[in-house]
């Protein structure tokens, strides 16, 4: 064993032994013949072992919105740790639970005026699949038990978002999922959207698709759909323009709850508190978590309307209304780094910086347009994708080590999904670094051609 404080960091830094860690969502096998490691980070840089600085194109997983290591957040979460370390919230309750939860409805719109907190978006899907069902059970519509989702939709790993979802690998490994799901059709034709900045003009009418499926199953049987307002985890998709309106008023005209997941698109990323807001469309419920404490300490939850949370309010007083919750709900680390974080949105203008730099970050990315193997390039907020032809009989492979050459090369974290590579910078990003990240990107295209 090392002898000094020095050798064990060191230690730390580079493990000697990969093995044991079976890594989510990763080609373990081929990371851990060439690792990608970051020891730390600090605003838009993540840093490895050796000191390398890495520019971090994509928020860390769509949810550094602040950038890293504010000193802010950082502070608050010792504190709390040294104050309040554990409190349950069944039964009991500590003030910043209710602090953070009356902070987050004040940024959302319409009615969404109550939070039911979770620890990731995953489960604040899973959490909203139920209350939907939950609700239709105490206003006495029962058969109403049908969940919609969408083709090419991510909604976490839970047995719940696996089902609404529409992403074939997250699907096909893990039986019959949940019975009764049904899933619309995606919005992207590369055809008719291809290198849109913002929303495309085309596709407003694929929402009713969801006529189709009440048509097929009954309205009755049809508790909610689920939708991200902008596709994330597939590509970047955003949503042609009047298709969420459309798909709101569907909804309404047969009794079915919306649900949006906001899980990437909350907290600035699209330019404002929430996409409901930007595009004007108030669902029942929102699920939201990553940018909500800046990825610094696990969180999630759910927004829901006060119709919603009213219904559940019946019958004797000490009697538990829902019977759902996690251990760690509302967790004093997790609640002190989000009210920090939020009061560096708000003191920063972060959404409105998000909104501000909106056309100069589609102007840097679409100008990777022409470069070889480049399909397609689609921007909305601080998000933008890349569409790379695949290589022959080896889909994924130009993506993957495009990812690989943009770390170890360029000093820029990227994601890949197959062979569509997504850039989600932290809100913070300056015009410099918007630039920088468009000239590495071009290189890195230039070396997998």
């Amino acid at each position: 064993m090392p002898s000094s404080s020095s050798a064990v960091l060191k230690q730390i830094d580079i493990p000697n032994d990969l093995e044991a860690f079976w890594m989510p969502f990763t080609a373990n096998r081929a990371f851990k013949q060439r690792p990608r490691m970051i020891s730390r980070a600090k605003d838009m840089h993540y840093y490895t072992p050796e000191n390398r600085a890495v520019l971090d194109g994509t928020a860390g997983l769509w949810c550094t919105n602040a950038g890293h290591n504010r000193d802010s957040i950082v502070s608050a979460i010792q504190a709390q740790a040294a104050e309040l370390d554990f409190a349950p919230n069944f039964q009991f309750g500590h003030p910043k639970a209710f602090a953070v939860a009356s902070r987050i409805a004040a940024l959302a719109p319409g009615d969404l005026d109550h939070v039911f907190f979770t620890n990731s978006g995953s489960e604040a899907i899973d959490t909203a699949l139920k209350i939907a069902i939950a609700y239709n059970n105490v206003r006495g519509q029962a058969g109403r038990q049908r969940l919609i989702g969408r083709e090419r939709g991510y909604h976490g790993v839970g047995f719940g978002g696996i089902s609404v979802g529409g992403i074939v690998s997250n699907r096909k490994y893990f039986g019959s999922l949940l019975n009764g799901v049904d899933h619309m059709s995606h919005t992207y034709s590369r055809e008719h959207q291809a290198f849109t900045k913002g929303e495309p003009d085309w596709g407003a009418h694929l929402a009713d698709d969801l006529d189709r499926i009440v048509a097929l199953h009954d309205a009755s049987t049809i508790a909610a759909v689920v939708v991200e307002p902008m596709a994330g985890s597939t590509g970047v998709l955003p949503p042609p323009k009047g298709y969420l309106q459309r798909l709101r008023a569907i909804c309404d005209k047969h009794g079915i709850l919306l649900i949006f997941d906001e899980v990437i698109s909350g907290f600035g990323r699209l330019g404002a508190a929430f996409a409901a807001e930007r595009y004007g469309v108030i669902p029942d419920m929102i699920t939201f978590a990553k940018g909500v404490t800046s990825g610094t300490v696990p969180m999630g939850g759910v927004l829901v309307r006060k119709g919603i949370y009213d219904a559940f309010m019946n019958g004797p007083d000490r009697m538990i209304e829902l019977f759902h919750g996690y251990t760690y709900s509302a967790h004093p680390l997790a609640c002190a780094a989000a009210l920090a974080t939020l009061d560096v949105y708000r003191d920063e203008g972060l959404f409105e910086r998000a909104k501000t730099l909106e056309p100069i970050w589609a102007d840097a990315i679409h100008s990777l347009k022409g470069l070889p193997n480049v399909l397609d390039i689609r921007t909305v907020g601080l998000v933008g994708a890349v569409d790379l032809a695949s290589k022959p009989d080896a889909v994924g492979a130009r993506g993957y080590d495009a990812l690989e050459r943009a770390f170890h090369d360029e000093g820029l974290m990227v994601r890949s999904t197959g062979d569509t590579l997504a850039l989600t910078p932290p809100l913070v990003i300056t015009e410099d670094q918007i630039g920088e990240v468009a000239e590495k990107m071009g290189r890195v295209i230039k070396a997998v051609a």
